[in-house]
Parts: C-alpha cells; structure tokens; sequence
C-alpha cells in the first residue's frame, strides 16, 4: 500500500477551500480519505479549516520537527502536523490546503516522488477579484496585490486541475472523484 498526499492549491477567491470542504463532506464515509488541519499563525476565523498557533509556538514546531508540510504565504506560516505522516504510511490518501508558491519551491510532484499529487483550483480572473471583494478581508490595494500575484502561477505543473467557474458541486464532485480514484490505487 502507497498513501499519497495531496497538496490542493489554488489563488485567492478560487473556491478552493469551499471545493475541499464539498468533497470532504461528500467522502464523509470514505476513510481512506483524510483531510488534514493546519496549523496558521493567522486568526482562525468562523468555519477555517485550521488551528491558529502563535508565531512563536509555530517557530517550536519547526524546531521539534512536528509538521510534516511547512511554509510561508502573505505573511503568516502554514504547517500540517507529522501525524498525519502515518496516514500515508498506512495508505491513506492526505489531503492538505497547500499553496501555490510551496508547490513551486518543491518542484512538481513528481520530482518529490510518487506519494506527493499537486491539485489546482481556477477560476477565471473576473470570478476571483468578485469573490476576494465579498468576502471583505482584504482592502481595494490588497485585492489587486493578490490578483497581480497569480501571474507568477500561470505555469504551475499539477496533476490534477479544477476550475470552478459554476456550482460548487461540479467542482467539489472533480475533487471527490480524484480523491477517490487514489484512494483506490493506493488500496493496491
């Protein structure tokens, strides 16, 4: 048996998270799928899919070793803890909320070996600038920094690609199915 990890990325206002917590849900009964926390030195806010650390207690973590996955991205750091190493030990696919620019610096994920699959969540650039405007956390400057920002994506090497321009179901079912798929193969 060979788990995988799966680093899901995608720009701002692409929908990723809300794809990934879509497939979650409809996977909920597929325990060769687990979707892993992180831990964010940034607030946690209502419905994040992480935990929120302090930079110093994120800077322990580094140094004891206890995140499996680790980086930085507009100013805070992501990890993903080493527990959930022992899931793909044992076979089961990983799902993590990666970033683009830590998918980047990795190289593609073949380069990493064959336990590591790269997932990209698109939407066109009209979608993404409405969608980082609704949800309010980000001032007019800010937005157009993170818009600026996807060029330096635009040939980002993934395994799998999403774009989510429709319902959320059509994408979070693209997800669910490859999710499925590995878990399958890794069963093998």
């Amino acid at each position: 048996m060979s788990g995988k990890w799966v680093l899901v990325c995608g720009a701002s206002g692409a929908g990723k998270d809300s794809v990934m917590a879509w497939a979650q849900n409809h996977l909920a009964e597929q325990l060769q799928v687990v979707f892993s926390r992180r831990v964010v030195t940034r607030p946690a806010q209502t419905g994040s899919d992480h935990d929120e650390v302090s930079p110093s207690y994120f800077e322990q973590l580094l140094e004891t070793r206890a995140l499996a996955w680790h980086w930085q991205a507009h100013g805070f750091g992501y990890g993903v803890s080493t527990r959930y190493a022992a899931d793909v030990s044992a076979g089961r696919v990983v799902v993590v909320n990666g970033s683009r620019e830590h998918v980047n610096t990795l190289g593609h994920a073949q380069a990493l070996g064959h336990n590591v699959r790269v997932v990209q969540v698109l939407a066109d650039a009209h979608q993404l600038e409405q969608r980082l405007q609704q949800r309010g956390r980000d001032s007019t400057h800010a937005v157009a920094q993170r818009m600026a920002r996807n060029s330096q994506f635009a040939d980002l090497r993934a395994d799998c690609t999403i774009v989510n321009n429709g319902a959320l179901a059509d994408a979070g079912l693209q997800l669910a199915h490859y999710l499925r798929k590995l878990a399958e193969q890794s069963a093998d």
